[in-house]
């Protein structure tokens, strides 16, 4: 749905996520990184170089993002079509496992929140989506690797939540490089839940 060719008539009312979106990227792309990981659900522990790329045409959109190939499941693709659209040309790579910063690596994290947020949603209503999705807003907001780090799989897969992993992946590696200096700067920039599925927007920034 964030991406227009997709919700058609519906696509106005994702305006506001899609200019978050694109004011997440273009924040990460200032930093002037050397290289950008996409890091995505799918099978654990997959690596994809420059030349991977994903469709949409199970979506009824002829649409192509990234690479020459077709490998990338829709989390990874429809963080190349963000990285696309915002016009990053350098070097990039994709990946649903643990991810080693090098040099200046930013990470491109693609975690969707609950589908049963409103009897609405895909998912239907779940009293349990609001309290999860909002347990990982707050985490964004502030900062917070501990609760990123142990965040339920298994509940989420209930909520249907594709973003926990992915998410866990993120709280690691950033308390990683806390635990050698660094400190994090959190920006939570959206959180909502349109047609009752859960989206957060967010940039952490790490110094030392």
């Amino acid at each position: 749905m964030l991406v227009p060719e997709v919700a058609q008539g519906a696509a106005p009312d994702l305006d506001e996520l899609r200019r978050a979106c694109d004011a997440a990227v273009q924040e990460l792309l200032a930093q002037d990184p050397q290289h950008i990981a996409v890091v995505g659900g799918g099978p654990p522990d997959r690596f994809w170089d420059h030349h991977a790329g994903g469709t949409l045409k199970s979506y009824g959109v002829d649409l192509h993002a990234g690479g020459d190939g077709n490998e990338l499941d829709l989390g990874l693709t429809i963080g190349a079509w963000l990285l696309d659209r915002n016009s990053w040309t350098g070097s990039r790579a994709y990946a649903t496992g643990e991810v080693d910063p090098k040099g200046r690596t930013a990470l491109l994290v693609m975690a969707d929140g609950t589908a049963k947020r409103n009897t609405e949603a895909p998912g239907y209503f779940d009293e349990r989506a609001e309290g999860f999705d909002r347990l990982i807003s707050d985490a964004l907001a502030a900062g917070d690797t501990p609760t990123l780090a142990n965040l339920d799989e298994e509940l989420a897969a209930e909520l249907w939540s594709g973003g926990a992993r992915p998410l866990r992946l993120l709280g690691r590696t950033t308390a990683a490089e806390i635990s050698k200096g660094a400190s994090i700067a959190a920006q939570l920039r959206y959180n909502e839940a349109p047609f009752g599925v859960g989206y957060w927007v967010a940039n952490w920034s790490l110094t030392r």
